[in-house]
């Protein structure tokens, strides 16, 4: 029997013009819910966020004095400020892509195994005595209970990515207008969504072999180091093609046209991911051998920039026509597309000169990666604003002409600041992963570097909730509006006896 699509409707702006955007009904609800995992998510985390400043600033620090409290926020926070809302974002565009009534209701499944393994997580947390864990790229609380919810978010994910749409192809917009077809995944943004899908699969796989090839002998902190180590790594690239696919959507809208032809489009997204399909591989001789520690770092260092790179030239000359043709003028400068992709490209590549510039295990790497999550959490934000009208919350961009580009605008410039005082301090020796009392300042450098820091760190705070009451009062909207249309429906009379 011959599989179909789920029937269309009309939705968001387009709809009220009458141009008729196509899409498959089936898809919002999906994409909506992941969306709320993502926010969901990024509320916890901002509500962290602070204690992990404070945690950073001298004074402060030693009139507080738990190391360990501060690295138990720390081990939440980043879990759900990278982990979760990276994925789940990724996983909200992704339901976007046409799909048959079976693969939605997988993806359906996979949204609430995941949802249960977040709560699961926080609830790890709370046990007493459970020990925090900072390894890198997914730091753990060494308790039964957390581990198993790390398990089930990143299953669920995994399940709502492994379906057809990884390999049917995408039709490009039904109109000639992009703004006529919001939620119309653009062919060349469903191959970078389709390569950070498959590009999970992998870093989940490079897991499982990190797990089986790490002495269970070991303590602690040296053993999920080592589990998270390789596979870490690879979920970077899953993060970075979701971000470029944003770059590309962003511009789309912006420009009316596409910014890479479908193939070129590919052949970049699959070098990105060609040289990572190496990572199970790496951990084949075990988890303490220096070809994965070394194959990993190699990785990092030259797998993913040159593709970031090409990339973004090829974006900047897009815009420099537009604006050269007049298509763009000055005022474009305010419009959240534009200042989502240029803070993020601006990001990405501060993120790279950062990296270039590490020596030691000191600040500098959490000044790293500081702006490259930065350059991926705000391209996130300013997807998420495009999509949450289409998606059925009431939100309109018109209607907020200063306070979206301020908010963007505000996240990022702190994210900078953060990260360019972290690098400050680095370079003149402050050490990574010391809070409180482990802390110790010993020049007016490094006190400078960490105030920045501090000072930045504020202002992407203020950014991020800023964002963060925008979008929930977005869905208080719809909400509201949902209990108007329900109080106007005519209501059953009831009989008496």
């Amino acid at each position: 029997m011959a599989t179909t699509l789920s029937p269309v409707v009309l939705v968001g702006p387009a709809a009220e013009a009458g141009a008729g955007a196509e899409v498959a009904v089936g898809r919002i609800a999906p994409a909506r819910r992941m969306l709320h995992l993502a926010v969901g998510s990024l509320i916890i985390a901002g509500c962290l966020s602070l204690l992990l400043v404070a945690g950073r600033l001298p004074g402060i620090a030693e009139a507080i004095g738990d190391p360990l409290f501060f690295k138990r926020c720390l081990v939440v926070h980043v879990d759900l400020a990278l982990v979760v809302w990276f994925a789940a974002v990724a996983g909200a565009m992704f339901a976007l892509l046409p799909a048959t009534r079976r693969e939605q209701q997988v993806f359906n499944t996979g949204t609430v195994i995941a949802v249960g393994g977040v709560g699961l997580m926080i609830g790890g947390a709370l046990v007493r005595g459970a020990a925090p864990v900072l390894s890198n790229y997914v730091p753990v609380i060494a308790h039964p209970l957390f581990i198993t919810g790390v398990v089930l978010f990143f299953g669920g994910i995994l399940l709502c990515f492994l379906d057809g749409r990884l390999f049917r192809p995408t039709q490009p917009a039904p109109h000639a207008s992009l703004a006529h077809a919001p939620l119309w995944v653009p062919p060349e943004v469903a191959a970078g969504l389709k390569t950070s899908a498959l590009a999970y699969l992998v870093a989940m796989v490079t897991f499982v072999a990190g797990w089986i090839g790490t002495p269970a002998s070991l303590d602690d902190r040296n053993y999920y180091e080592l589990v998270f180590w390789g596979g870490g790594h690879v979920l970077q690239v899953a993060n970075v093609a979701a971000m470029l696919s944003v770059w590309l959507w962003l511009l789309a809208s912006l420009l009316g046209r596409p910014v890479l032809r479908p193939t070129t489009a590919w052949y970049l997204f699959a070098i990105l991911l060609a040289p990572h399909l190496i990572g199970p591989v790496l951990a084949q001789d075990g988890t303490l051998s220096s070809v994965y520690r070394l194959g990993f770092t190699r990785l990092m260092q030259f797998g993913i920039a040159p593709v970031v790179l090409v990339l973004l030239g090829l974006c900047a000359k897009q815009l420099g026509q537009a604006f050269a043709a007049g298509r763009l003028t000055r005022r474009a400068w305010l419009d959240p597309r534009l200042i989502g992709f240029a803070l993020s490209a601006g990001m990405t590549v501060g993120g790279f000169v950062l990296g270039a510039s590490i020596r030691s295990s000191n600040t500098m790497i959490p000044g790293h990666y500081h702006a490259s999550i930065g350059a991926v959490t705000m391209a996130f934000m300013a997807i998420t604003y495009q999509l949450l009208q289409p998606l059925g919350f009431r939100f309109e961009l018109p209607r907020f002409p200063r306070l979206v580009p301020a908010q963007l605008a505000c996240f990022g410039l702190g994210q900078v600041i953060f990260a360019l005082g972290f690098g400050w301090a680095g370079l003149n020796g402050a050490g990574r992963k010391a809070y409180a009392t482990e802390q110790h300042v010993r020049s007016a450098s490094e006190y400078a570097g960490l105030i920045v820091m501090g000072v930045g760190g504020v202002i992407a705070v203020v950014g991020g909730l800023l964002f963060l009451g925008l979008v929930i009062g977005a869905w208080r909207f719809r909400q509201a509006s949902q209990n108007e249309e329900l109080s106007l429906q005519p209501q059953p009379v009831s009989k008496g006896l």
